[in-house]
């Protein structure tokens, strides 16, 4: 075989994915953010950024915020501008599903192509450290006597904050539909207002209170995770006879009209970068769970945890 008609047959292998990650030239990746800089999905899509590309399966990550309507905003734009690209990322999770259930926003997640769920985040409630309430308990009976007087605090509206506090008053006998919930745009203000006492109980990641926590300015009172996290001593919900167990999972997905090869190739570099050294780095520095999930069972966990998260959310009157 001539040399040129070779490297020709080589390109078209690549463009169509079969060729293995190696054997490919690195990616010019565009990753999407539907959320302003410094927050969770901001901090999840520039370690992966940077695990693609010390993986050696990016050549360039660019990075373009769009936060608004809890990731609708991005969403809209990410359908609408990146079309049969296979080099665009946009990163999502739970947040953004409840996002659409209450924001109902002109585009559908279904238009863009699921990749790959990367973490779960479970949730820490604290109350401000001069509070006359001191445990969970306290919590959960005075909401039992008046849901509207205890003021949480945490994310927008449909976060898995929001979510946990009203499955918390389902499962303790109160009204979810009577829950006094303050969405604030993010976890600068969040914290502002726990500190100031202008909430009664806050809910957010763990790693966004941990030094809030460890001065004693915050006291940490429960975490919606199945088990402890490890090296945080904090009792769950469950231990304190609550079955709430929410976790704040973050994925990726891919643009519209990509093919079924360039999806799997986007996949592999995912999967990729989650095996590199800077991603360990990552998931220990922010206190992530790994929670690895791709291809079609990504797929069908998002479609279930969005009707669960459907049902909880019309109980709740959120919807």
């Amino acid at each position: 075989m001539r040399r040129d008609t070779f490297l020709k047959s080589l390109a078209a292998l690549a463009a169509a994915g079969a060729l293995p990650l190696s054997a490919r030239a690195a990616a010019n990746v565009k990753m999407m953010i539907p959320a302003n800089p410094g927050g969770g999905w901001d901090t999840t899509g520039r370690a992966l950024g940077k695990a693609l590309s010390d993986a050696k399966v990016a050549d360039t990550v660019t990075y373009d915020n769009k936060g608004g309507a809890a990731g609708a905003l991005g969403l809209a734009q990410f359908v609408n501008g990146s079309k049969g690209d296979a080099n665009a990322l946009m990163v999502m999770g739970s947040v953004m599903l409840g996002g659409i259930i209450t924001g109902k926003p002109p585009v559908k997640l279904e238009q863009a192509t699921p990749i790959a769920r990367l973490t779960t985040e479970y949730n820490v409630f604290v109350l401000p450290a001069n509070s006359p309430l001191k445990t969970m308990k306290d919590v959960v009976d005075q909401l039992k006597k008046d849901p509207g007087s205890v003021k949480w605090g945490g994310g927008s509206r449909g976060s898995t904050e929001h979510i946990a506090a009203a499955m918390i008053a389902q499962k303790v006998g109160a009204d979810p539909s009577k829950i006094n919930y303050v969405a604030f745009r993010g976890g600068g203000e969040a914290t502002a207002a726990i500190l100031g006492g202008n909430v009664t109980v806050g809910g957010s990641g763990y790693s966004e209170f941990a030094e809030y926590i460890a001065a004693g300015k915050m006291k940490a009172i429960a975490v919606t995770s199945a088990q402890r996290l490890p090296g945080i001593n904090v009792p769950t919900l469950k231990e304190q006879g609550i079955d709430v167990e929410i976790g704040n999972w973050r994925g990726v997905y891919g643009a519209p009209g990509i093919s079924a090869e360039q999806r799997k190739a986007l996949t592999d570099m995912v999967l990729a970068a989650m095996k590199s050294s800077s991603w360990a780095e990552s998931l220990k520095k922010n206190d992530w769970t790994p929670a690895v999930l791709s291809g079609d069972a990504f797929a069908k966990f998002v479609d279930d945890d969005f009707a669960s998260l459907r049902a909880i959310m019309t109980k709740s009157g959120m919807v």
